[in-house]
């Protein structure tokens, strides 16, 4: 335990930043896991929720880009507090009107945070931690946001049990606002203000900053939009799968997505020692990519509560070389512009990504086998090209 602490970065900042995640992630995973059957309860039809997920990953990517350049030029204390309000009236559009078009209203708004914060998060990583602990840094990063993944399904899953699919997923936003409200406090009275401009002009074009990046990060991409494109494709109808096809309770549901989120915590510092120790990061990136792969296949199988549990496992086990992808993603950007060039990475691959989310929905109404096929394929195509072209 003395060993992994000194591993933490230095710095009120950070402390706050992570503590400010914690809250603001357990709220958003309280609800917005059961938002596909909080919009299909209330009329919306299976297209309704694969635009959910094709605009959840298409502004997922808008954000992005603006969150690195804010957090490149002014410091993120500012860039995640009007984030972080826009969070809170996306919670409060889905409580006040009990409607499935408000639902995907108030998303586009409450989606925001988490993509401008990662490439401050991950901005802050780099500069604070030594470059041969850099995926250690991140490892404990992904901790932090996985403990509330963890525990917020759960938790939206007793609301849901509680008080139906319908009050209940407004009671579980109802809980988020009041936790996106306590963060924003946080940010406010304990958060640094830290704007370093930087000396020379930044480039305010995407397309422009990913073509001054190296062939081996733009490698890196591409496999990364083929497995993204696997992970899309089911990823908004797993719930629905699971409860509707399956039979599995909110509650149960809940608890699968806190056992992914388990296996995932459990072999992040494990993994992140392996890296360092082997001093390489491809092999692990290959096996989480293949993870990728297995998910859609297993799940399709899967016709009772054990069966989904194994598949949730393979699920978490996905995060085998996540915080190894980040961090070779920190590798090979340019120093001066790290968030800069982690928001332009992010952008341009969730932009791409969300047509495959939205082609989901096409595939689902076809047959949710094919949805799985589909996502399955495209993992394996993924792997194959990162283990054809990509380098450290």
């Amino acid at each position: 335990m003395r060993k992994i602490t000194e591993l933490l970065p230095p710095g009120k900042n950070l402390v706050v930043l992570l503590s400010a995640a914690i809250f603001i992630e357990l709220g958003e995973k309280m609800g917005e896991r059961f938002l596909p059957l909080y919009i299909m309860a209330l009329g919306g039809g299976g297209l309704a929720v694969a635009f959910l997920n094709a605009a959840d990953n298409f502004l997922g990517a808008v954000y992005s880009f603006p969150g690195g350049y804010l957090s490149d030029r002014i410091g993120y204390k500012s860039s995640l507090i009007l984030f972080n309000i826009a969070a809170i009236v996306g919670y409060a559009i889905v409580i006040v009107f009990p409607c499935w078009q408000a639902a995907l209203a108030g998303a586009v708004l409450f989606i925001s945070w988490s993509s401008v914060s990662l490439p401050a998060v991950m901005s802050a990583i780099s500069k604070v931690v030594p470059f041969h602990k850099r995926t250690m840094g991140v490892s404990l990063h992904s901790i932090a946001r996985r403990i509330p993944m963890a525990i917020g399904p759960v938790l939206g899953g007793l609301c849901v049990q509680r008080w139906g699919e319908r009050e209940g997923v407004r009671v579980a936003f109802a809980f988020a606002l009041l936790l996106a409200t306590a963060a924003l406090l946080l940010q406010h009275y304990f958060l640094e203000h830290i704007a370093e401009p930087p000396t020379e002009k930044m480039q305010k074009n995407p397309f422009k900053v990913l073509a001054l990046t190296s062939p081996k990060l733009r490698h890196l991409l591409v496999s990364d939009i083929l497995i993204r494109f696997c992970e899309q494709i089911p990823y908004a109808f797993v719930v629905i799968w699971c409860i509707k096809n399956v039979g599995a309770s909110p509650v149960e549901f809940g608890a699968l997505t806190a056992l992914e989120m388990c296996s995932a915590i459990l072999i992040y510092i494990p993994v992140a020692w392996l890296v360092e120790k082997n001093k390489t990061k491809k092999p692990y990136i290959a096996i989480t990519f293949a993870f990728f792969a297995a998910f859609p296949l297993v799940l399709m199988y899967s016709k009772s509560l054990g069966m989904l549990g194994f598949a949730f496992i393979i699920r978490g086990l996905k995060e085998f070389g996540e915080p190894a992808r980040k961090a070779l993603i920190l590798d090979l950007a340019p120093e001066a512009n790290k968030a800069l060039t982690y928001g332009a990475y992010y952008f341009f691959r969730d932009i791409i990504v969300s047509a495959a989310a939205l082609a989901g929905g096409f595939l689902w109404l076809v047959s949710p086998q094919l949805n799985f096929i589909c996502a399955f394929v495209c993992g394996l195509a993924g792997t194959a090209y990162f283990l054809a072209y990509c380098e450290e």
